[in-house]
């Protein structure tokens, strides 16, 4: 009988301690797991923290530089809230010598294009004494030469990529695929023109042609405001505003630009302000997400697929 009491205990003493065992591990995978939490947390807060514009300035005389890299579209990176918000700023600094445009961009919308272009004047006749250059890198087409044209100066590498000075609008037709699969398009409007360029009706001539001058129209606003912006200095050829593009070196031979240049020897020879500081508007990881999930929401209810684009 002593035995099996013993054994008993003995059992018992092991359940216990198994009991035991389990607790602390237990805790230490609770206490684990609030640290990696807290560490989580921590990264999301440092990301949302502008360290920038915390930062004492490092210089007093300085250069300002922004950053337009990228296709400019009103819920992407490039937008002009943010560019302008930085250009802004930059002016604003009263230890900027210069403010540089870095652009590599194909081109986007042309009413962000036309904003950041708008803003770009507004800035430069509040402040006479603060040039603005534009510093092309691998390419300034359409929209991003729209904006280009209203800087004071625009510098390129030789082989940069500058011009498509045109508008186009691309959508697709489907109604021959329509027909092979026997689908019949059923479109109820209240509005004569309210089917504009559907894409699974056949091309209607009168909406065509209103496209057309639509594209007319906002291309003349393009050629307007690099008449404006670049003056005696443009050479212009009958292929200037056809939408064709040149080499930085030849850009320069046609007025289109001013000179070879890239952000470094610009600020350091034309601007007289060797210090760089970055005053580009950097949306967080948090800003970036909440854009992509805006721009795929809108995306996904537009029924339009035809759009106008300055590329």
């Amino acid at each position: 009988m002593a035995e099996d009491g013993n054994w008993e205990r003995k059992v018992l003493e092991k359940v216990a301690l198994a009991a035991v065992d389990e607790q602390r591990r237990a805790r230490r995978w609770g206490i684990f797991f609030k640290l990696l939490a807290f560490a989580y947390l921590t990264a999301v807060l440092l990301t949302l923290i502008d360290w920038e514009a915390m930062s004492p300035k490092k210089y007093e005389h300085h250069t300002a530089l922004v950053e337009l890299n990228g296709v400019i579209q009103s819920k992407g990176d490039v937008n002009a809230d943010d560019v302008i918000t930085a250009l802004q700023s930059a002016f604003d600094d009263k230890g900027a010598a210069g403010v540089i445009l870095r652009i590599n961009s194909p081109g986007g919308s042309p009413v962000q294009a036309g904003i950041i272009a708008d803003e770009i004047g507004r800035l430069r006749g509040k402040h006479a004494d603060k040039p603005l250059y534009v510093v092309v890198e691998d390419v300034c087409a359409s929209g991003g030469y729209y904006v280009a044209a209203a800087a004071d100066k625009i510098y390129v590498d030789k082989a940069s990529i500058v011009g498509s000075i045109g508008v186009l609008m691309d959508g697709f037709g489907f109604t021959g695929s329509m027909d092979k699969l026997g689908v019949e398009r059923r479109l109820l409007t209240a509005g004569e023109n309210k089917g504009f360029l559907d894409p699974f009706s056949p091309q209607n001539e009168r909406h065509k042609e209103h496209a057309q001058g639509m594209l007319n129209d906002i291309h003349q606003q393009f050629i307007d405001v690099v008449r404006k912006g670049r003056g005696a200095r443009l050479k212009e050829t009958p292929d200037m505003f056809s939408g064709l593009m040149w080499t930085g070196a030849k850009s320069i031979e046609l007025g289109l630009a001013d000179g070879f240049g890239t952000v470094d020897s610009v600020a350091r020879d034309v601007i007289k302000a060797e210090d760089i500081r970055d005053y580009t508007v950097k949306p967080n990881f948090a800003e970036k997400f909440a854009r992509r999930f805006g721009a795929s929401m809108a995306d996904g209810l537009g029924s339009a697929l035809a759009r106008f684009t300055v590329r």
